[in-house]
């Protein structure tokens, strides 16, 4: 029951927003009584936590399933790209925002393993793309990363990218060719040609 309470909030909260979703609304989604979710637990923090926990865990899972294939690190970057999206549902309410402003503790939190996350997976993508000639051997690898990481939590802040004008895919598909442009060997711009074709067909 449990698993299930969390893929359910998991699925509210990213359509509709922490915030605005209440455990009234999980308890009805589900067809069971809100004493049910207070037996695994205790508040809605406690259930934002653990969701948020949750979901990371299985994006975390699946980045690591895309890395382990070592396809060549531009289409890695596309693929990973491809299996956050479908998992994040467009972001369309806007959970990051919301979970900064009620909930920053859980946020900072988050933030943190996201960034861990991330920047394993795009050193070694950096390193491996240097070693391919796909990516030029002048590139700062330390540096790149980190501006990685902190450009695509940027694109989630709704003041800079209001919902209205900018799709999140929209955001995503723009911020990577814009990344990977900046490090392409003009080996790396043939395959990034090849896929942003792929993507717009």
């Amino acid at each position: 029951m449990r698993e299930n309470i969390l893929n359910k909030s998991a699925d509210l909260f990213l359509n509709y927003g922490f915030k605005s979703v209440t455990m009234d609304d999980i308890a009805n989604a589900l067809g069971i009584s809100k004493k049910t979710i207070y037996q695994h637990f205790d508040n809605k923090t406690k259930l934002v936590e653990a969701t948020t926990l949750h979901m990371f865990d299985m994006i975390s899972k699946g980045i690591n399933c895309i890395c382990s294939l070592e396809k060549n690190p531009i289409e890695e970057i596309y693929e990973i790209k491809r299996f956050i999206m479908e998992h994040l549902k467009d972001e369309k309410s806007s959970p990051q925002h919301q979970l900064q402003k009620y909930y920053p503790k859980i946020f900072e939190s988050l933030k943190q393993k996201q960034y861990y996350l991330m920047q394993d997976c795009v050193v070694n993508n950096l390193n491996r793309g240097v070693e391919l000639g796909l990516y030029r051997k002048s590139i700062n690898i330390q540096f790149i990363s980190r501006l990685y990481f902190n450009c695509m939590m940027s694109l989630k802040d709704r003041e800079l990218f209001p919902l209205q004008n900018f799709s999140m895919n929209m955001l995503m598909d723009n911020y990577l060719e814009y990344h990977v442009r900046g490090i392409c060997t003009t080996k790396g711009l043939d395959i990034l040609k090849e896929l942003t074709e792929i993507n717009q067909s």
